[in-house]
């Protein structure tokens, strides 16, 4: 790290002066924004950026230090500092601010040259520094990770969590930092909710340091200090909410609120600046939105080994644990720095450890700490590694919607392996069985979904997500099944079968009516079709294990069908059901349609009981289906 001249700093405070102007500029342009707090952080960030390893015109180097900022909202500071640091025009940034179709957002986005993770939502900045320095490791980069954070958003638990996990895996070269203004959007932040910030960083066994967050020199012999602690570190400076222009200073206000062009003007020309904000508005009246190139990252290169056959009862999430240690076993040395595995604490539950075994170093056992997990696993995995992160539904998605949320908009490469979903779950009890594991995520835009049959379809589907780049969210039940067969025993996923996304698989011919099944209830569909084959009924049954993305050539071959059933372990309002049926209805489809799924919250119990109960078993389902078709 470069140790700046007097000389240096001099100037630097300065250019502090220009960047104060260039964060009034730009949010009195766009009538929006945070200005307080960008101008109390940001002699801060002008100090750190000119001693840390980055290039501005190579922004994205491999050995660079990183810098996360988890209060996205002082997105003007950072554009001010990348700016000025040459990143991009500064001019662009200021006549662009918040402007529809820039980059320039009001939160930080990585579109931004410079910016390494999109933020905003506050308490997720420390996991993914986490994430960084984890990737880094694992792939020897010697570099620093910084963090970015609010005294405010100190309130936050996860970030309890990702102190306590840097700690434990001793992420010495996290260096954080508090922008201590004492104030948030509703005022004195010790009113709003008390808390005692250096205690709690003390306690979890960081390095804590305490500074004049506008004392350049103390910022710099700060940072240097703290790059040499034996433990992670944090700066906790005591700043000035909207300093530099003496009408802002200390006003809560000013978190959020803009100055007029007549305040503007006034705070220019306290801080010696030139008022050119007719060049601002006049670029910002004739900008025309940039097409993005967001180029489609490299897959990845799967050795060749041979798939597992199962031919036992089995359940799926043993299939998922064995198809992972297999890959990892297969790895060479130079490819097993891009793998890891993540556990919250249920090793095993989600069958773990026969990876652990293979590549311990690879593996990190986070605790019940899910919503860290997750950020840090998406962070991770933005730098070329595939992460795999494990856990029960209700944990693994429901719990950790949000942070899966901020994952799509990273555009990361995080594959959600979660067991333990639907009634399947049984004896846990309704607080545990997971029925909106497909309803929840296919609200994010990028995830892939898939809900495999079998453990003999879990396993292609391990491996290929292993050798795609890209969000995968992969869901199955707790109990052991036998494996599908065809009609004459054989088995049906076996040695010469391809996991292809979005493809369908026929299970059952028929002519009479058409079950689509997904996931856990597979084998009872099939059990459901030679029941009624015997009773002169034809029934075809299709597996859909990508009800996100459906299959055309299915849909095209049932939408002639008179009778159409849906069958799911999940929410009957919010799964494969819903998808099927917004397909037909967009191929004018006139068959009769109907849904059998959860429609409430079921009782504790084994889960043939739970089916059961919820007249989901295989006999109910058989009944149903013959009276609607007497009645029709």
């Amino acid at each position: 790290m470069k140790k700046l001249s007097e000389q240096q700093i001099e100037e630097l405070k300065t250019l502090s002066n220009t960047a104060r102007g260039a964060i009034l500029k730009m949010t009195s342009l766009a009538k929006s924004g945070h200005p307080g707090g960008s101008m109390s952080s940001i002699d801060y960030l002008l100090t750190l950026y000119n001693m840390i390893n980055v290039e501005p015109k190579n922004p994205n180097m491999e050995k660079r230090d990183r810098v996360v900022f988890s209060i996205g909202h002082i997105s003007p500071a950072a554009y001010a500092t990348l700016g000025l640091m040459r990143f991009f025009d500064l001019d662009d940034a200021i006549s662009q601010f918040r402007l529809a179709g820039s980059i320039f957002e009001g939160h930080v986005e990585p579109d931004v040259p410079g910016i390494e993770w999109a933020s905003g939502n506050l308490g997720q900045g420390l996991s993914a520094a986490c994430g960084f320095a984890l990737a880094c490791r694992q792939q020897n980069i010697d570099n620093n990770i910084f963090v970015l954070m609010g005294d405010g958003e100190q309130q936050k638990g996860q970030l309890s969590e990702a102190r306590r996990f840097a700690v434990k895996y001793d992420l010495n070269n996290i260096i954080a930092y508090i922008d201590y203004n004492k104030l948030q959007i509703s005022g004195d932040i010790s009113k709003v909710m008390p808390q005692n910030i250096k205690e709690n960083y003390i306690s979890d066994g960081w390095k804590v340091f305490e500074i004049d967050g506008h004392d350049l020199s103390a910022i710099q012999d700060t940072i240097l200090e703290a790059e040499k602690a034996n433990k992670p570190s944090v700066i906790i400076a005591k700043t000035i909410m909207g300093k530099g222009v003496s009408f802002m200073e200390n006003r809560e206000k000013y978190h959020g609120s803009v100055l007029n062009e007549d305040q503007l003007s006034d705070a220019l020309n306290e801080l010696g600046l030139q008022n050119d904000f007719d060049k601002f508005k006049k670029n910002r009246s004739g900008f025309i939105p940039p097409k993005l190139d967001h180029k489609i990252k490299n897959d990845f290169e799967i050795p060749f080994n041979k798939p597992i056959i199962y031919t036992e009862k089995t359940d799926n999430r043993s299939a998922w644990g064995n198809a992972v240690a297999d890959i990892a076993k297969s790895l060479t040395a130079e490819q097993k720095q891009f793998i890891t595995v993540f556990d919250n604490d249920l090793q095993g539950s989600v069958k773990t450890n026969k990876f652990e075994e293979i590549l311990p170093d690879n593996y990190y056992q986070t605790g019940i700490m899910e919503h860290h997990t997750a950020t840090m696993a998406g962070a991770m995995s933005k730098e070329g590694i595939q992460v795999f992160f494990p856990g029960f539904g209700v944990f693994g998605i429901d719990e950790t919607y949000n942070q899966h949320r901020l994952n799509d908009i990273n555009d990361t490469n995080i594959n959600v392996i979660t067991t333990h979903v639907g009634l399947d779950v049984g004896e846990d009890g309704k607080t545990h069985q997971c029925i909106d594991y497909v309803g929840v995520m296919k609200n994010l835009f990028n995830f892939k979904i898939i809900v495999p049959a079998d453990a003999n379809q879990t396993d292609r589907v391990i491996r290929h997500i292993y050798s795609k780049y890209g969000n995968f969210s992969v869901s199955m039940g707790r109990s052991k099944y036998p494996p599908i067969t065809n009609t004459n025993g054989s088995i049906f996923f076996d040695e010469n079968y391809n996991f292809e996304y979005g493809k369908a698989d026929k299970l059952r011919e028929g002519n009479d009516a058409t079950l689509l099944v997904m996931g856990t209830l597979s084998n009872n569909a099939i059990e459901i079709s030679d029941i009624l084959n015997k009773e002169g009924i034809n029934l075809s049954v299709w597996n859909v294990s990508c009800p996100n993305d459906l299959d055309d050539e299915m849909i095209s071959e049932i939408v002639s069908s008179q009778f159409i059933f849906i069958y799911e372990d999940h929410n009957v309002n919010t799964g494969l059901g819903n998808s099927i049926a917004v397909k037909l209805f967009e191929q004018k489809c006139t068959s009769n349609f109907y849904k059998f799924g959860v429609e409430n919250y079921a009782l504790s119990g084994t889960a043939e009981d739970v089916f059961r109960m919820n007249e989901l078993d295989v006999q109910s389902i058989v009944r149903k289906i013959k009276n609607l078709l007497v009645n029709k």
